[in-house]
């Protein structure tokens, strides 16, 4: 879209929308007290990287919506794309013998984008629902394989794999654990977060990777290599802090999947179409054939919930083999959605006619020069990078690596700074996550950086004066 004008913003009843938000919108991740005294940030308008609240204030969205708004914000194409598929055919029943064309057409182009024999989708309705789907079907597949016993799944500490009750459980995010909700912990298990910045003291990168591999072998000896099934892991984890792992570690972990007869499973919802410069990371990035992968969120690009499952040739000869009467009595009411599927196929046309991949090769090349200049900042830990997933790691003492107590609130504390200044990054506890849209400029990167550099020294220079920090 153009633009916003101010008679646009002028539409707005700023006080009623506050009043009504508080009264009625329970949000995700919804925290009660705060966001009664506070209220929310009201978006109503987006243009590229830009999102306009009520007031008419334009933030450039450096965490992409949430991780996911790839092409932009505002494209014209998407909404005649949209607007053509609402008007031919808006609903098609997805189950048994009921298909649509668009659907098929969504199908083929996944298997044609996926990594070696990976050429069968299920669609689902968003990445929670993809990762719930592929735990079903690694059930299935055991259990097909006359493998019934062969049910536990490892996943890592601090991982995200969704929010639904089955994928929050699979995740292992501390801050996502709280008391008031109960957690599946049967058959689910959690090996160590594989972050270099917090390996143990006196250990090397090599020597991290060799410890992580060797703990994950253990843990699959210990539960019984007949017993596990699947493994779970985020090429590289996303909110829990864009984890980059040791070099090597993924491909050393596939490699003892394959010796214990344990299925891979990518989740790849934020990693997949472009962030990482590549429609799909797990072999393009690490080298790694994954039997399972999931996304969604870039799928889109975030026009429509989209998300798919995508799977291997093996494990499709495993449950279809003829002949046993086999159904998979899972789905959505809105899995291939005939709308969304066209919004995915316009994203992904898109992607390639514009050439953003290589796009993000050299822009993401260029935020990972230009965050790691702020390294030398008071409060700043660690600056992980990868192309256009990146995080800032805010510490009270550099030497110690010791965090900040809960109630000092650092990561919020510099969003609201960074807020007030027109940028928007994520705050999650002692971190800053950034995942800007893959057409971001290099001029936009130079905002990002330099607004967040002061940002930082202005929190630092606040926590001193009120005796939170002794500074360095």
């Amino acid at each position: 879209m153009a633009t916003p004008t101010q008679d646009f913003f002028a539409t707005f009843e700023q006080t009623k929308l506050v009043k009504a938000d508080k009264a009625h919108y329970m949000h995700g991740y919804h925290v009660f007290d705060e966001h009664q005294e506070q209220g929310a940030l009201n978006i109503v308008a987006g243009d590229g990287a830009y999102i306009y609240d009520t007031e008419g204030n334009r933030f450039l969205d450096a965490v992409g919506g949430m991780w996911c708004t790839n092409i932009g914000l505002g494209r014209e194409e998407m909404a005649l794309a949209i607007a053509d598929q609402v008007r031919q055919l808006a609903y098609s029943n997805p189950f048994s013998d009921m298909s649509n064309a668009v659907a098929i057409q969504l199908c083929e182009k996944l298997a044609s984008l996926a990594p070696g024999d990976l050429d069968h989708v299920f669609l689902t309705t968003g990445g929670s629902t993809a990762v719930d789907t592929a735990y079903r079907l690694v059930q299935f597949y055991q259990n097909s394989r006359g493998k019934p016993q062969k049910k536990h799944v490892i996943a890592r500490y601090n991982a995200y794999h969704g929010s639904t009750c089955l994928t929050m459980s699979i995740g292992n995010k501390a801050a996502d654990r709280v008391p008031e909700f109960d957690y599946a912990h049967d058959k689910i298990h959690h090996i160590s977060n594989p972050n270099p910045y917090r390996a143990p003291k006196g250990m090397s990168e090599a020597q991290f990777l060799e410890f992580l591999v060797q703990e994950f072998e253990d843990k699959i000896l210990t539960l019984g290599a007949d017993n596990v099934a699947a493994f779970f892991a985020e090429p590289i984890m996303g909110s829990g802090g864009v984890i980059i792992p040791p070099k090597g570690y993924l491909l050393r972990m596939w490699e003892v999947c394959q010796k214990y007869d344990i299925l891979f499973v990518a989740d790849e919802v934020v990693t997949s179409f472009g962030r990482l410069g590549k429609f799909f990371a797990s072999y393009d990035v690490f080298g790694v054939q994954p039997d399972i992968i999931t996304t969604a969120k870039g799928l889109t690009s975030a026009y429509l919930p989209l998300g798919a499952c995508i799977f291997s040739e093996g494990i499709w000869k495993v449950i279809a083999e003829p002949g046993k009467g086999r159904c998979f009595s899972h789905g959505f009411t809105y899995s291939g959605h005939p709308v969304c599927c066209t919004a995915a196929l316009k994203n992904i046309e898109i992607i390639e006619r514009e050439n953003l991949l290589a796009h993000v090769d050299t822009v993401g090349s260029y935020l990972e020069q230009r965050l790691s200049t702020l390294r030398d900042l008071p409060l700043v830990g660690d600056v992980r990078c990868q192309k256009l997933m990146a995080c800032v790691e805010f510490v009270a003492d550099k030497d110690t690596k010791a965090l900040f107590a809960d109630e000092v609130n650092i990561g919020e504390r510099i969003h609201i700074r960074a807020q007030a200044k027109g940028l928007l990054v994520r705050p999650i506890m002692h971190l800053n996550v950034m995942s800007p849209p893959l057409i971001i400029s290099h001029a936009q990167v130079d905002e990002i950086v330099e607004t967040l550099r002061q940002c930082i020294l202005d929190v630092a220079a606040e926590l001193q004066e009120q005796g939170l920090y002794a500074g360095q």
